[in-house]
């Protein structure tokens, strides 16, 4: 017999493969009746949608599952799921799913503040990516992209070097011809690096520090990125302004939570699946109890798995322990477990941990994340085929997914495009604050007021706008600042 709940999640899951957008904020109707329905409503709302009956607005961004026929139609926005088509279709959906992104790039283009600037991406080459480098050239500045072999839709690259764009990515590359592929895009010369990990923002401090002298500065968009930078700072080694791109509550409160949450714990179902395993109720330890962690846990839950938490942070700790998680050791709570990191810290899966997993996987993620040196590693193999991206661990059987790469980009499209949207607003936002302002060498907060124009932007893509104060709710002004709690007696109402 068919499991409902297995067939409402690959119904979402399919959703979401289909067309790379975000499940949560978005309006969610299910037609029809029976098991499938129940629980394609209750996981969408878990999963953070905004479920509205069959007489109800639904409005965009939203996605309908018609299940009334005996088969499942799904529509976006009230249309058929599209065919994305080959790689250009795929960066014309993005495209067309990105608003934010597109706003805060005309304002570029009106300004001329990019104008003829040499401008760097080096992020993780997909549809969303090919984007962004489109938008910049577009608002007239000189574009070139880079990205790691493991980070590189051959596609994609192909399909943005045809409408004229620098792109310095080979997925063949390895060793020292990969180190100095990213040199030679270094020493293309640029006035700004958007950079992803702070990957290229080190070498060329370390190999082509020339070329740093000459940046205006440079963004970055991670948290392991930053922290690198930041320690570079406190030595005293930076030698560029850099806007900490990550800390932008539009990029960290979305990007981190839901968009990796999603796109990681979906492409870990994924994998599963072929493999015929099933998240739900499956025991699965999250390490990391940050953003990424939270978002991880959180869909994790949504779809069934029995989630717990390891964290070296107490208050991070606590927090897990409040949104209903079992808390404790990682060695303990990963014991035939799916161990999922969430830290972006080598050697995170190690040892006795390693061993010890039922499946081992990373989200987000850098280098040796999970240890796997000196590790026996053998396909596993399914009805004569392998099953990509899924090895296992000899003696102890542990399955090691994407041989602990960072699960959304090596083994599926990455973040939901929504979610890049806003992401690459904020990394456009804050390159305009880099070029207008040029600040002194140093990591420097993304502004308060550019995250809120972001923000604004995304609700106004929505067709919405944020509350606001009225004059009779009984508030005080700014300017008012006595407390009425000890008015003087003496005073007359006014």
């Amino acid at each position: 017999m068919t499991d409902p709940w297995a067939s409402a999640e690959r119904l979402i899951r399919g959703f979401a493969r289909d067309t790379n957008l975000l499940v949560a904020g978005r309006g969610a109707r299910v037609t029809g009746d029976g098991p499938v329905v129940e629980a394609l409503r209750a996981q969408l709302t878990a999963l953070g949608a905004r479920l509205v009956d069959r007489d109800g607005t639904l409005t965009a961004p939203s996605v309908e599952f018609d299940l009334r026929a005996g088969g499942a139609r799904v529509l976006v926005d009230g249309t058929d799921v599209p065919d994305r088509g080959d790689a250009s279709g795929r960066i014309g959906f993005a495209g067309s799913h990105m608003p934010v992104s597109r706003r805060i790039a005309d304002g570029l283009a009106a300004s001329g503040i990019v104008r003829d600037l040499r401008i760097g991406v080096a992020m993780v080459l997909e549809p969303k990516t090919a984007q962004l480098a489109l938008m910049l050239r577009d608002a007239g500045a000189d574009v070139a992209v880079y990205a790691h072999p493991d980070e590189t839709d051959p596609d994609v690259a192909m399909a943005l070097r045809s409408r004229g764009i620098v792109v310095d990515a080979d997925e063949t590359l390895s060793g020292a011809a990969e180190r100095g592929a990213a040199l030679a895009f270094l020493r293309r010369g640029f006035d700004a690096l958007l950079d992803d990990g702070s990957h290229l923002i080190r070498l060329a401090h370390e190999a082509a520090p020339d070329e740093v002298a000459s940046w205006i500065g440079a963004n970055e968009e991670t948290t392991s990125g930053l922290t690198p930078l930041r320690a570079m700072e406190r030595a005293g080694e930076l030698r560029t302004a850099v806007i900490a791109v990550n800390d932008a509550q539009m990029k960290t409160r979305f990007d981190n939570r839901y968009g990796t949450g999603q796109s990681c714990v979906f492409a870990i179902a994924d994998l599963l699946d072929e493999a015929g395993i099933s998240l739900r109720d499956q025991p699965a330890t999250v390490i990391g109890y940050g953003p990424v962690g939270q978002g991880v846990a959180g869909h994790l839950r949504a779809l069934g798995a029995e989630v717990r938490v390891a964290e070296l942070d107490p208050v991070r700790a606590l927090r897990a322990a409040h949104d209903g998680y079992e808390t404790g050791r990682a060695a303990d709570l990963g014991r035939g477990a799916l161990v999922v990191s969430a830290t972006g810290a080598a050697g995170t899966i190690a040892g006795e941990l390693l061993e010890g997993a039922a499946v081992v996987a990373v989200a987000g993620g850098v280098p040796g994340e999970v240890d796997l040196a000196g590790a026996d590693l053998e396909p596993v193999v399914l009805e004569g085929a392998a099953v990509p991206h899924i090895d296992r661990l000899r003696p102890s059987g542990a399955l090691v997914l994407d041989r602990g790469g960072c699960i959304n980009i090596t083994a599926a499209e990455g973040n939901p495009i929504e979610i890049m949207d806003w992401s690459f607003a904020v990394q456009l936002a804050g390159l305009e604050h880099l070029v207008r302002t040029r600040p002194d060498i140093g990591v420097h907060s993304f502004p308060e007021e550019a995250d809120a124009a972001v923000a604004r932007a995304a609700l106004a893509a929505r067709g919405t706008t944020v509350d606001r104060r009225t004059a009779d709710d009984g508030t005080a002004s700014e300017a008012e600042w006595r407390s009425p709690r000890f008015r003087d007696a003496t005073e007359e109402p006014s």
